[in-house]
């Protein structure tokens, strides 16, 4: 062989075994090798016009993509969730909540889909409380109560959006001030809620909210979900767990009692998992199903498993996480035929919500853990919904 020859094949080989190495390096890290592309899809952040309110105030739309390709869709009107894309059993990604395909219906025909909902989320009795012998009067928006923060609440608001890239994965951080007795409340409130797409496949909502008075605060997010995806149809065959043993008994205007009462030989007690739907019907409610507040098993302030829920079609997970001392479970009871994105009618039971926070009308039981905030303190929530595929 030629001294040229042997040159060439020295270099191919040199070529070869940094390659080996490079491979070796890669599947050692953690599998798969990463292509720029791959990389670019692990920590995409995009931002795009969504249009302008009736007011004509510019929305934007942030999509975030984690490692694996998961995405989630957050719009600036109200911090609201319009999409959350995860993956099958087959590795088939499916949009996993309820929600419209443009700006205008979430203005005019939304039931709170994917809302940040607040300054006090769920239902206050008769749209008033006391507080340091003041008492306030709030608009009732909800038969003779008062709803997540009532006509206009901060869902209905235009935030202002920071994207964010933090260890754990894409994020965007919204911002709002809700000003002094808005709605009846009393207080400057600056709020800011941080939505993270984990790269372990968690859309994980980070709140911190701050007052110059004193005033009630109770925020959550009120995604409806199914994890058939919303063309599915129903979800009372999603199986369910509930980390509670008690819950908070209502009136017939969804007022909770005051009691404390055991799940335990009811139809509340999802502690052993079964389907929504296996008693559904012993509901007592107005419009039929659950729509009751839990009492989470485990501290305030502690991060603790809320609940989890299985499709069983599609091995599709749902585990939830938080901080709240109490989960509200909505098995979509008022849904009525709304159209939905690409034209889906959502009847009732087309989705559920399981909402992290403080137990309703809290600000009128003193017996419940207080959601009064005070000047000087920082109201703090971590809420994460983990997914993953149940074989």
């Amino acid at each position: 062989m030629g001294h040229w020859k042997l040159l060439i094949l020295a270099a191919l080989t040199l070529v070869v075994m940094e390659g080996c190495k490079s491979r070796d390096k890669g599947e050692s890290e953690g599998g798969k090798v990463a292509s720029k592309s791959d990389e670019k899809m692990a920590a995409q952040i995009q931002k795009a016009d969504w249009g302008k309110t009736k007011d004509g105030i510019p929305v934007e739309l942030y999509t975030l993509t984690n490692k694996n390709r998961l995405v989630a869709k957050i719009t600036t009107y109200g911090a609201t969730l319009t999409e959350l894309h995860v993956p099958d059993k087959g590795g088939i990604m499916g949009d996993v909540v309820l929600g419209f395909d443009n700006l205008a219906q979430y203005e005019t025909s939304s039931p709170f889909f994917g809302a940040t909902a607040g300054r006090v989320a769920n239902r206050i009795a008769g749209g008033k409380f006391t507080l340091n012998g003041v008492e306030y009067k709030l608009v009732t928006n909800n038969g003779p109560n008062h709803l997540h923060g009532g006509t206009k609440g901060i869902d209905k608001f235009v935030w202002k959006a920071e994207e964010m890239q933090s260890s754990e994965g894409p994020a965007v951080k919204f911002t709002h001030h809700n000003p002094d007795m808005h709605e009846g409340y009393p207080g400057n409130l600056d709020i800011v809620v941080t939505y993270t797409l984990t790269n372990k496949d968690e859309l994980k909502i980070d709140y911190k909210a701050k007052t110059d008075k004193a005033t009630p605060v109770n925020l959550t997010h009120h995604s409806y979900f199914n994890l058939g995806t919303p063309a599915s149809g129903s979800i009372l065959d999603h199986i369910m767990y509930i980390n509670a043993d008690r819950f908070t008994p209502v009136d017939s205007t969804l007022i909770p009692t005051g009691e404390l009462a055991p799940v335990k030989g009811t139809a509340m007690d999802f502690t052993t998992a079964m389907s929504i739907g296996s008693r559904i019907n012993q509901q007592p409610l107005p419009g039929g199903g659950y729509d009751h507040n839990y009492v989470l098993n485990g501290k305030v302030g502690e991060n603790k498993l809320a609940a989890r829920i299985t499709d069983p079609q599609t091995g599709r997970t749902m585990e939830i996480w938080t901080t709240e001392p109490g989960i509200q479970f909505y098995t979509g009871n008022f849904l009525d035929g709304v159209k939905g994105k690409g034209g889906v009618s959502y009847q009732k039971n087309a989705g559920f919500c399981l909402e992290a926070q403080h137990y309703p009308d809290s600000v009128n039981h003193p017996n419940f853990p207080t959601v009064i905030l005070q000047p000087g303190e920082t109201y703090s929530q971590v809420t994460v919904h983990k997914f993953y595929v149940k074989k």
